[in-house]
């Protein structure tokens, strides 16, 4: 009897032993769901602002009732917790978990981040989008992070933007030439080989710096947002199109040590927000552009005008030079735009016979607004 006794004790410490594994996972998960974590989140633009500023508020929003409460995000607009130019570092070094900006910011840092914010005469947000999620662009966005303890989420696109106010007109290229314009990234390297003084500065600086004469002219984003900081009472001519940002995508950047400590269902909560504003950001652009447009031209009688042909010309050319550069400054520069410009030939190839032709089509008419 004794002999038979041992397999059945065996068998007893066997099944309690898994049952106190699996009451323990039970308790693992439940103190994870209790855990309460709280965030900062420092972005480049004013506190609140229209369309891109209120992305981050809005993922914000979504977060805390999406976790019922557990992860909470402070949002801080440019100047209030960092500068914008300082919020890449501000996430990299642990000083707010969260970022929301333009990657062409930090060309100082990463030149090859100006890829994924917007290239001259490139891909729009549509395609944009396409080939973050499913020609590879992410996985090698968060490469070129990699080094800055960052990881990286598309969060937002303006969508093709205009091509911005002048305070006089611009009838050729001559015309540009020793003008002091704000145009950040590779479009503002395009307007320098064309003569063109390069100003950077933050979006809350803008108006005061046209107004003063500081520059002669600059880009923000489009009517939406140049109503909002009434550029027109700065600058008399508004040009399109937008050839140097056919759209710029937004990025949410994240802290990885932040980010790992982070229970796997408020990952997954925080993606969900994010790709949520991704696609609202750009819906909010399109559905307010127009109304903001027609506001300016009849409103405030904002000169819209288009930019002329031989401007585009040399814009183009130089476009050509400037990314060709880019690419050739380091190897995984060399990667990022093979991948980029595979992606733009193959939707430009599908475009050409479904987007533009419908277009073409929907308006046989062609450009009346010249």
């Amino acid at each position: 009897m004794k002999a038979k006794a041992l397999p059945v004790a065996i068998a007893m410490t066997t099944a309690l032993s898994a049952s106190l594994l699996v009451v323990s996972s039970f308790d693992n998960q439940a103190q994870a769901q209790e855990e309460t974590f709280r965030w900062k989140m420092v972005t480049s633009w004013p506190k609140n602002f229209p369309g891109v500023g209120q992305g981050p508020e809005r993922l914000s929003q979504l977060v805390e009732e999406m976790s019922d409460g557990r992860l909470t995000i402070e949002v801080f607009g440019a100047g209030q917790l960092v500068p914008g130019f300082e919020v890449f570092d501000a996430v990299s070094d642990g000083t707010a978990e969260l970022g929301h900006s333009a990657s062409y910011y930090w060309k100082g840092k990463a030149p090859a981040a100006q890829f994924f914010a917007a290239v001259p005469f490139g891909m729009n947000a549509q395609e944009m989008n396409a080939w973050l999620s499913y020609g590879g662009g992410m996985e090698l966005w968060n490469e070129l992070y990699d080094e800055f303890g960052v990881d990286v989420l598309v969060a937002g696109a303006s969508g093709v933007q205009m091509g911005g106010w002048y305070n006089k007109e611009i009838n050729s290229v001559d015309d540009l030439e020793g003008l002091k314009m704000r145009m950040p990234g590779l479009g503002g390297e395009v307007m320098s080989r064309m003569g063109v003084a390069i100003v950077n500065m933050p979006g809350g600086e803008i108006f005061t710096s046209l107004q003063s004469g500081a520059i002669d002219a600059t880009e923000w984003i489009g009517p939406y947002n140049d109503l909002a900081f009434g550029l027109h009472q700065a600058a008399d001519y508004y040009y399109y199109p937008g050839w140097h940002e056919p759209t710029v995508m937004f990025e949410a950047i994240v802290n990885e040590e932040a980010w790992a400590e982070l229970p796997a269902d408020l990952q997954a909560i925080l993606r969900t927000a994010i790709s949520d504003i991704n696609q609202s950001v750009l819906d909010e652009y399109t559905a307010r552009n127009n109304d903001a447009l027609e506001t300016l031209v009849n409103e405030h009688e904002v000169e819209l005008r288009r930019i002329p042909d031989d401007v585009l010309a040399q814009a183009r050319e130089h476009s050509a030079d400037v990314v060709g550069e880019l690419a050739a400054s380091s190897e995984l520069a060399t990667r990022i735009y093979d991948s980029y410009r595979e992606f733009q030939d193959k939707v430009e190839d599908y475009h050409a016979i479904s987007e533009q032709a419908y277009y073409n089509a929907r308006n046989p008419e062609g450009d009346t607004t010249q």
